[in-house]
């Protein structure tokens, strides 16, 4: 079946017009939703979501033919370190204006690049004496892939709204680059490389990046970035925080025109990258006798940097579980995510052959597994009783997702068939 695709900048006014009034618990009808992606950080491990996606894209292909993409049906994708530059890979449009990226071709990337862009050292010795004096990798192999695969592209061309949180270390703040501050604010409208190699510096791994960015009035701006995952390793809430400061802004009317509390209207997906904390991986008493090069690097892991960003990840689903929760819309948010990693398929830098077919193999597990939700108690997952399987969930994402994107698309073509008769 062929499809048709429509361009979601000029028609987000038209798409969205209806969204006004939810009622909490209320079903919501096609054509009324804000529909969101978010994809966490976790450096090689950006392997499993890229699993995650390629099937999802796969389903929306059955539905709507081959052409389908990720970036047609989702008004914001957000993603920090490894999920921010998957954002941007199936958001930046190539030379034919569609997406840079189809999802089945995320993972050849990690494949074909991971073993360039964190090359593994003989001698584990060496390697944490080096760490000790600099970054444990250069970055020069994926500053130079990234610079040559995103080129100029800034942000305000990305293909639907995207959001990637970063933090500044001179400014000691966090830095979020969105495609709604990029139009308004030319000096946050920055290069997706530069806001990439900036998302995906992480601490002790990867170098800091530094760039300004310059608007028509001679004016410039100064970052100096590392990993988002610092601040926002899973950035659902920071999506969210963008999309309704766009419903506030001055331009409501031409974009989100519904209430900023009205979260009932979203449909939001959040993949993982996986994390260790069902393993019990430290205790007290082994980290009371730590130091420094110990919280740095232990076990081939850097447990302080772990740490930061499984607590962001963590924190940030139970925030999401309890928003939905209160508004009786829990079917609305997919959280993906495996909580059971351990040894190298828990690092962020293993990109050994046999350790990124391991994460092949686990992103399959996880379409697999049960439904689950986070237990806003303790913090556990829990599986859903008679939800099915993530892949039963994710197919039944990509139907919601079709309806909407026809609904808005007749919509269209109908205020189109109105006008054209009128004149």
């Amino acid at each position: 079946m062929m499809a048709s695709y429509w361009c979601r900048r000029p028609c987000e006014s038209c798409s969205t017009r209806a969204m006004a009034g939810s009622v909490v618990g209320q079903p919501v009808a096609p054509g009324q939703r804000v529909t969101v992606l978010t994809i966490d950080g976790g450096g090689i491990r950006g392997i499993i979501p890229g699993t995650i996606l390629d099937f999802l894209e796969a389903k929306l292909q059955e539905l709507d033919g081959p052409g389908a993409r990720l970036a047609d049906y989702f008004d914001c994708i957000a993603g920090t370190s490894t999920g921010g530059l998957i954002t941007a890979m199936i958001t930046a449009p190539g030379k034919d204006g569609r997406p840079l990226f189809a999802a089945k071709d995320v993972n050849r990337f990690y494949l074909d690049n991971g073993p360039y862009i964190f090359p593994q050292r003989r001698c584990a010795l060496a390697a944490v004496t080096a760490s000790l004096r600099r970054p444990r990798y250069s970055g020069k192999y994926l500053h130079g892939k990234i610079r040559s695969m995103l080129g100029e592209t800034r942000l305000c061309d990305a293909l639907t709204d995207v959001v990637i949180p970063t933090f500044d270390v001179k400014l000691l703040q966090p830095i979020i680059f969105s495609t709604y501050d990029a139009k308004s604010m030319p000096l946050k409208n920055a290069r997706l490389a530069d806001i990439c190699i900036g998302t995906s510096a992480a601490p002790t791994y990867l170098p800091a990046h530094h760039f300004h960015t310059h608007d028509g009035n001679g004016k410039e701006r100064e970052y100096n970035l590392i990993d988002g995952g610092v601040a926002a390793n899973n950035p659902t809430m920071v999506a969210m925080t963008q999309i309704t400061k766009k419903m506030m802004g001055k331009d409501r009317e031409e974009l989100y025109p519904v209430k900023p509390s009205d979260c009932g209207k979203f449909l939001v997906l959040s993949v993982g990258t996986g994390s260790t904390s069902d393993q019990g991986l430290y205790t007290a008493k082994q980290c009371s006798q730590w130091g420094i090069i110990s919280w740095l690097r232990n076990k081939g892991m850097a447990p302080i940097i772990d740490i930061f960003m499984a607590a962001s990840s963590d924190l940030v689903d139970i925030h999401a579980a309890v928003l939905f929760q209160s508004l009786h819309s829990d079917g609305d948010y997919l959280r993906i995510q495996d909580n059971s990693l351990h040894g190298p398929a828990a690092t962020v830098d293993a990109a050994t052959p046999e350790n990124m077919a391991e994460l092949l193999r686990i992103g399959e597990r996880m379409l697999a597994q049960r439904v689950s939700r986070v237990n806003v108690e303790t913090g556990r997952y829990e599986e859903v009783k008679g939800a099915g399987s993530n892949a039963d969930a994710l197919a039944g994402f990509a139907r919601q997702l079709s309806d909407e994107r026809r609904t808005r698309l007749g919509r269209r073509r109908g205020g189109a068939g109105r006008l054209k008769s009128s004149r």
